[in-house]
């Protein structure tokens, strides 16, 4: 699996099912992220590899407080966004390409309502820990379970959606909730977590 950049979005050359979109925020980052990428690794050189370009392009390590026992290492972007860089050997992202997870904060419910809304299929459910990931592959989106870090204001990572209203009446009856509509159109919305996303209906 590759990734190529147009402007402002970095898109996926296979069918991994999503796309990236990175658009400048004027909040400071306060908190730790909801939601983060696993990066995956073949081997331990292939994982030093990772982290040493990373760093090279401005990243940093991180301590989240993980144990020293753990094998992934903990790495932020210039701008403060957590990732990991798995360990190789990682069963539960085998196959899932370089980008191996979007790791999220959230609730086993949260998890039964994207795997619905995305008409992704459930691919791992134990222990309050979800998962989903797309019919043609590619990275799967996790759900931890509690604890969970208190949220305080909006997220900085969020999925958008293109649907319709219909699409977003779908949503409520699934758990989702409305907040209003923009000056484009973006139908703004939350999660049964509480967390913001967007459908962008077309004009």
């Amino acid at each position: 699996m590759g990734w190529k950049r147009d402007g402002t979005v970095v898109a996926p050359t296979d069918d991994t099912g999503f796309r990236l979109r990175f658009i400048p925020a004027e909040e400071p980052k306060t908190r730790q992220n909801q939601m983060h990428f696993d990066l995956t690794s073949k081997s331990l050189e292939d994982q030093e590899r990772t982290v040493a370009k990373a760093l090279g392009l401005g990243g940093r390590h991180l301590d989240i407080g993980q144990l020293p026992e753990e094998e992934h290492v903990v790495l932020a972007d210039p701008e403060g966004n957590e990732f990991c860089v798995i360990e190789p050997g990682n069963s539960f992202l085998a196959e899932c390409g370089f980008v191996g997870a979007v790791a999220s904060d959230g609730s086993r419910e949260v998890g039964y309502f994207w795997s619905k809304a995305l008409n992704w299929p459930l691919v791992w459910d134990h222990d309050q820990e979800t998962a989903i990931r797309s019919p043609h592959g590619g990275p799967k989106i996790t759900w931890g379970g509690p604890p969970f870090t208190p949220k305080s204001g909006p997220n900085r990572l969020r999925f958008d959606l293109g649907g319709s209203l219909a699409e977003v009446d779908r949503l409520v009856s699934l758990g989702a909730t409305r907040l209003g509509t923009d000056a484009s159109g973006r139908v703004e919305m939350t999660d049964p977590d509480g967390n913001e996303f967007s459908v962008v209906v077309p004009g």
